[in-house]
């Protein structure tokens, strides 16, 4: 049977955020009521009462906010040790039929650039070069034949290093990129091995962005 309640509910698993700020009382409830009433009347085909949202939210527990984010937050404070890498550049190009072969060209070099920031990433139309700014010259020359897509610098890395069982944490991603994301950090790329996640920001958002992260390292962190 439909319920306000199992609308309510099927409306805030759209909306995580909103379901995370409902859960810190941060949302007024009776505008989110007026919000959400037209959405609620059309699926039950009769008027509701704005009350009647109200209490449905009021009952309805938040799972997010509960038992998941108490293993997160077990899980967080037990990160590995973060690093930060500056002057960074990020280049984007087409794939063709030679990139590849500009790619090993480009790893022959960095065999001469022990300390160099690398990362390749191939999607399927395109591949991600990122790499430290100290190189721009090279990647330009190797790739001059290829369809430069973008190119981004004065960017930075941040590298967390995970627990291994990373991979069995529901929401591990969710809970970084909600905190970043609610303190205004904007991620230009993300990469990732099975026990490391890094994080590419402008230099700007550096500082701000290691702070956040480590917060979510204490214990008893929200």
């Amino acid at each position: 049977m439909l319920t306000i309640g199992k609308i309510v509910e099927d409306e805030l698993k759209k909306y995580p955020f909103l379901e995370e700020a409902l859960a810190e009382e941060l949302v007024n409830l009776s505008a989110f009521a007026r919000k959400l009433k037209p959405v609620v009347e059309k699926r039950l085909g009769r008027p509701v009462n704005e009350g009647a949202i109200i209490m449905a939210v009021k009952r309805m527990p938040l799972p997010l906010h509960l038992p998941v984010n108490h293993i997160l937050r077990k899980f967080l404070s037990n990160m590995g040790e973060m690093t930060v890498r500056s002057d960074i550049t990020d280049f984007t190009f087409a794939n063709s039929s030679t990139l590849t072969a500009s790619q090993g060209k480009l790893l022959e070099t960095l065999n001469k650039h022990k300390d160099a920031v690398f990362s390749f990433s191939k999607g399927v139309n395109e591949t991600t070069i990122v790499i430290s700014s100290s190189l721009d010259n090279i990647v330009h020359e190797m790739f001059q034949d290829e369809n430069l897509i973008l190119k981004q610098t004065n960017l930075s890395t941040i590298t967390l290093k995970l627990h291994m069982q990373n991979s069995r944490v529901i929401g591990l991603y969710y809970h970084i990129f909600k905190q970043l994301a609610w303190e205004g950090i904007n991620i230009v790329e993300v990469i990732s091995t099975t026990n490391e996640f890094t994080i590419i920001v402008g230099e700007d958002f550096v500082d701000k962005a290691f702070s956040i992260l480590k917060r979510l390292k204490a214990p008893g962190m929200e």
